[in-house]
């Protein structure tokens, strides 16, 4: 009993220093490490590049990778540098996927909180668009978009902002229904409190956990989708560095030229699985009902 004693504060030291409380977030270092890579080369691409990703060199054309330290992953058909065009592939998929996330979030929340709180024919209203919009395959609607609007960074935003903005709306009207019924809220109205300081203050703030949740389980899937896009030709210009544009002119001369379709799908699986890894760890620390199991 008394080494009981005396082990207790000092475990409890431990856990209250910074290494200790690290270590009790058991954080998913492999796919955090993958995420800084992506944003180090998103932000410091100019830097990071070797080569001028849209460059055209014929007569190093077809370059075997790890053959030299010019052109460490080979080159394409048009004897563009691979390893720059994948550092800039990485920016493209974050722009997009930062930018799209950011509109259909924000569309998405405003709604699902307004559609939460008022009930009634709002209610009804932005959940048959939500139910609209989720009806139908993403890839379709996002395809439909694009062909309606022509290609380019723009319309795909667009076009992903439209397919996501229904998960913010439907997630966050649940949050808003499950906490408008509590006291605390009882007593805000009781108070006079308008219905925008209640929404704004009381209710937004307690689904911030479940809009982190969302926005880190989508952002994988956002970047699949452009990739998709982009492979069948509605995306970027042709010539431009995105991973699925690369995985597309690869695939002709896929047998011969292997690296051309290879790196860039590696790129897109290794950092579509660390962002659902990092987006599970995520939910399993935030959500409560999860963390009493």
């Amino acid at each position: 009993m008394a080494s009981e004693l005396i082990l207790a504060p000092s475990r409890a030291a431990r856990l209250k220093s910074l290494p200790g409380r690290v270590r009790a977030l058991r954080l998913p270092w492999i796919p955090l490490i993958i995420m800084i890579i992506l944003l180090i080369c998103a932000v410091f691409s100019e830097l990071l590049s070797p080569h001028n990703p849209r460059e055209i060199d014929i007569l190093d054309a077809r370059v075997a990778p790890f053959e030299g330290w010019t052109y460490p992953l080979g080159t394409d058909v048009l004897g563009r540098d691979m390893l720059s065009r994948l550092i800039f592939g990485a920016r493209t998929a974050v722009v997009i996927s930062l930018v799209a996330l950011g509109a259909g979030g924000i569309v998405g929340t405003f709604l699902g909180l307004i559609a939460g709180y008022k009930g009634g024919w709002i209610d009804v209203i932005v959940m048959r668009l939500a139910d609209a919009a989720l009806g139908f395959p993403t890839i379709l609607v996002a395809m439909l978009i694009v062909v309606l609007f022509g290609g380019g960074i723009w319309n795909i935003i667009l076009a992903v902002m439209i397919t996501v903005w229904a998960r913010f709306a439907r997630m966050i009207r649940g949050d808003v229904l499950s906490i408008k019924g509590l006291d605390f809220i009882t007593f805000a109205r009781v108070a006079g409190l308008p219905a925008w300081v209640i929404i704004g203050r009381h209710i937004f703030p307690n689904t911030i956990n479940t809009l982190m949740v969302i926005t880190s389980l989508l952002v994988g899937q956002v970047i699949l989708l452009e990739a998709a896009l982009s492979f069948l030709g509605l995306g970027l210009p042709v010539g431009d560095p995105a991973w699925g544009i690369m995985v597309s002119e690869g695939r002709i001369v896929i047998v011969k030229v292997w690296w051309l379709s290879l790196f860039p799908g590696l790129a897109i699986t290794i950092v579509v699985l660390a962002l659902n890894f990092f987006g599970d760890w995520l939910r399993d620390r935030l959500d409560p009902k999860l963390s009493r199991i």
